[in-house]
């Protein structure tokens, strides 16, 4: 394999990168080991292991500007900059490169310097957005308004980004009235109000003592988005007579929102790593910029750096608007990793600080419900449930988990009233249906209505194995084996990595006189790693046959939607 001039031999090298590997001498080693960080997604090692092959072999195709990337991604600017410059040398139409130095010399105040490359870089791509808002910036900061507001005419079709920024360079520029009006308009107009709109022009409100206009614009906001906490430290602040600091003072502040802007729609486009590099360099310019730390912590989450994601979150201001979800990130992170005592304890503090809020005891119990420790949840559903006061509509997905975990306590008579007015707030729920229609089965009550609710249910989720499990579970109680049979493969079909769902096939195969296919999907349940109870059930069958006193019993990992 050639790299450069330099001919290198592969036949011996296996890299494997990992914590406390350094680069070595080997340019060949260093740089598999680099390919093989990237495809792991471990960045740091990987800027590491390439760095040290464009020392030893600089010629590397593509490689100084992948490692520059690289090294923007992890926040590593003094280093990033110094291949950014080697890099535009080499090829000055690069617009990552081109970016990477005008953002550094808006950080040093060379705001000339970036106006002029700025000004070099084509109109299209990603520096058709980012450099006639970064321009304008830079004029701004040398007191050149209304050339800074020229500089933005390119953006006019894109009406949103364009009035924002117009808004603000106004506002920055000394010209209150003129910036008001222009960020009025925005939310004065039709369509769901803007969080970052009414956070900035809240911001300016508060800041002119306007204080009537600041708190009916984030009422506003709370009413539209219902639920919302996300202006709670505003109006709090509001209350106490506080002011806030100013949300965009500088240039540098500007030029952040921008990049944080594009960074964050590029989020929704699953352009991952170019939305990275946009928010690290927004962070660069302004570090104490929670709504940018927050966008850089799901974007490596998405990577699954779960504990990369939570040095950032717990960078994040707790006072601010994202204070209380940064910690809720965080605590959703550990228990992921397994660390669900350490999420708890985290989440238990947090319900301490906002002692009306029904969010952190929620988070508990489903941590604890997801072990299987349905009697400590039992108290946080409780607690949750207390906390929200009067119950609607909103709120099916509370009831419907707390009466599972009551379920499970056997505790059927609460459990079978939360499950009732879950479904009474959403008849339409499958979900629901199907839990409280098969424990009717179970409990031989209310027959014909609970097969009629778990046949909605299955026909509103006409995929989902588990719910089509409990409409053949169903049928096989009720002696109904012809029909339990057919939904039953139908069940396996969707989940055949499912130890209940085979072993309820093989039940029902059994109870048609279809012995040796019995056989078969139970010994497929043990290959499936089933829990305890379900192995010596399904072991005792193999040995003996089935009496239907043997019957495993419903396929209890029933699906809980993550939100209502």
């Amino acid at each position: 394999m050639i790299f450069g001039g330099i001919c290198l031999l592969a036949t011996s090298t296996s890299v494997v990168a990992g914590p406390g590997i350094e680069p070595g001498a080997s340019v060949m080693g260093n740089y598999l080991a680099g390919r093989f960080a990237e495809s792991v997604r471990d960045l740091p090692a990987a800027a590491d292991f390439l760095k040290a092959v464009l020392v030893s072999d600089p010629k590397v195709p593509d490689l100084l500007r992948r490692t520059f990337v690289i090294l923007t991604m992890e926040g590593r600017f003094a280093e990033a900059v110094t291949l950014a410059r080697q890099y535009v040398a080499e090829k000055p139409s690069a617009t990552i490169g081109n970016l990477v130095l005008a953002v550094d010399e808006i950080k040093a105040g060379h705001y000339e310097a970036a106006d002029q490359r700025l000004l070099k870089q084509p109109d299209t791509g990603l520096s058709g957005w980012t450099s006639p808002v970064l321009r304008a910036w830079a004029l701004v900061a040398t007191r050149k308004v209304d050339e800074a507001l020229l500089a933005l005419k390119p953006l006019q079709k894109e009406k949103s980004v364009y009035e924002l920024h117009k808004g603000l360079v106004l506002e920055v520029g000394g010209r209150h009235q003129q910036a008001v009006d222009v960020l009025e308009k925005i939310v004065g107009e039709e369509g769901a109000l803007s969080f970052r709109v009414v956070d900035i022009l809240g911001n300016i409100y508060e800041q002119y003592g306007e204080k009537k206009k600041a708190r009916a614009l984030y009422d506003r906001y709370h009413k539209e988005y219902d639920g919302s906490t996300l202006f709670e430290p505003a109006l709090k602040r509001l209350s106490s007579g506080g002011k806030p600091r100013a949300e965009v003072a500088s240039a540098q502040d500007g030029s952040a929102e921008i990049l944080f802007g594009i960074a964050s729609s590029l989020r929704q486009q699953r352009s991952s790593e170019t939305a990275m590099v946009l928010v690290r360099l927004a962070l660069y310019l302004k570090p104490d910029y929670p709504i940018a730390q927050t966008l850089a912590g799901e974007l490596l989450e998405l990577d699954g750096r779960l504990s990369d994601a939570n040095r950032f979150y717990a960078r994040i201001n707790p006072d601010s608007a994202f204070g209380r979800s940064a910690t809720l990130r965080i605590a959703a992170n550990l228990n992921d990793m397994k660390k669900t005592d350490e999420a708890i304890a985290l989440l238990r503090k947090l319900a301490t600080k906002y002692p009306d809020d029904p969010e952190a005891p929620t988070r508990i119990g489903d941590y604890l419900r997801s072990q299987e420790r349905f009697r400590e949840a039992v108290p946080e559903y409780d607690e949750a449930v207390r906390r929200v006061g009067e119950l609607k509509p909103q709120h099916w997905r509370l009831l419907y988990i707390r009466g599972i975990v009551l379920e499970r306590e056997k505790q059927w008579e609460k459990a079978e009233k939360d499950l009732l007015k879950a479904l009474e707030f959403q008849p339409d729920q499958p979900y629901v249906l199907n839990y409280l229609g098969y424990s009717w089965v179970e409990q031989r009550v209310h027959l014909d209505r609970a097969l009629a609710m778990i046949r909605k249910a299955v026909k509103l989720r006409p995929h989902d194995g588990y719910i089509i499990d409990s409409l053949g579970w169903g049928y096989y109680q009720l002696a109904k084996f012809d029909d339990a049979v057919a939904e039953l493969e139908r069940a396996v079909e969707y989940r055949p990595e499912d130890p209940v769902i085979n072993d309820h096939l093989g039940d029902a195969y059994w109870s048609v006189g279809r012995k040796l296919e019995a056989r078969f999907q139970w010994k497929r349940s043990l290959s499936l790693s089933p829990d305890e109870q379900l192995k010596k059930t399904v072991m005792e069958k193999l040995k003996h046959g089935l009496n239907r006193g043997d019957a495993a019993g419903p396929a209890k990992n029933k699906k809980v939607p993550d939100n209502g």
